[in-house]
């Protein structure tokens, strides 16, 4: 496994996050290649040391590993210029958000989905805290499931789901779930604003509370519930802002935006699928 070869189409900010992600955890220039026409995707790539920056895929592929890292509006184009050029053993390991296995077989030319792996990675995989969830088919090789696990490994945790329709669940929230923290941060932030404080002050606290309390949840054993009663002392001043919270329908608004999310998620893979 060491030894695995991997190709990368596409080079943007993701791909970016993963193959850095590998070399931070000992994968060599040798057996990482990038191929992106784009001059920042390419001068990305060489920052981290590689210098198998292509412009445009080889004639053949023949890596252990082939990620997908295309935008969902191009993939069906920049997909069928690799058909009959993948090698038989080389894994797929799909990042586009929106296109089932299916769709993207056929727009690689390929008569099954026995070698293709979708997953979901979301951005905090940029500093190493990312969330992906995988979905392989049954028929996928041990061996490429092992690798794909390993790459995504390099830059966060994962979770392996069953059904395509479990990563359109995932993507509303995990895939789009960092947004909603800022966005919680960015209203507290403006909140500590309008009480007085400064910007700078404002977004520390906000951002390390953050930080912290997300820390606390990943490493306690206690439920969620019950760390948030930890620091809920009845008359006390978290009651009051939690009561406010639960009276403005706090539950419901995030019930709804995932639902949004998990809706437009499906509508995606419509638009895009083959």
């Amino acid at each position: 496994m060491s030894h695995s070869t991997i190709t990368f189409l596409g080079g943007g900010n993701m791909a970016g996050a993963i193959y850095g992600g590998l070399v931070d955890n000992g994968f060599t220039e040798t057996q990482i290649t990038v191929i992106d026409p784009s001059e920042s995707a390419q001068q990305q790539a060489r920052n981290v040391g590689l210098s198998c920056v292509l412009s445009a895929a080889p004639e053949t592929i023949d890596d252990d590993l082939l990620v997908l890292a295309v935008k969902p509006q191009i993939a069906a184009t920049v997909l069928a210029s690799l058909k009959g050029k993948l090698s038989a053993s080389t894994t797929v390991l799909s990042i586009i958000a929106g296109i089932d296995s299916s769709s993207l077989a056929a727009m690689l030319g390929l008569t099954n989905t026995s070698t293709i792996i979708r997953c979901m990675p979301n951005t905090p995989s940029m500093v190493n805290e990312g969330m992906t969830a995988l979905l392989a088919n049954d028929q996928c090789s041990e061996s490429g499931r092992m690798l794909a696990e390993q790459v995504m490994a390099a830059v966060g945790k994962t979770l392996w789901v069953q059904e395509e329709s479990d990563l359109d669940i995932v993507t509303a929230i995990s895939g789009s779930g960092p947004a909603y923290f800022f966005l919680f941060m960015e209203s507290l932030t403006e909140a500590a604003i309008k009480l007085g404080m400064s910007l700078p002050e404002a977004r520390l606290l906000a951002v390390q509370t953050a930080v912290g309390s997300a820390k606390l949840a990943s490493v306690s054993d206690e439920d969620l519930a019950k760390l948030r009663n930890n620091v809920t002392s009845p008359g006390g001043t978290t009651q009051q802002a939690i009561l406010s919270f639960e009276q403005a329908g706090l539950r419901s608004v995030v019930d709804d935006a995932v639902s949004a999310a998990r809706k437009r998620s499906l509508e995606l893979s419509e638009e895009f699928g083959a």
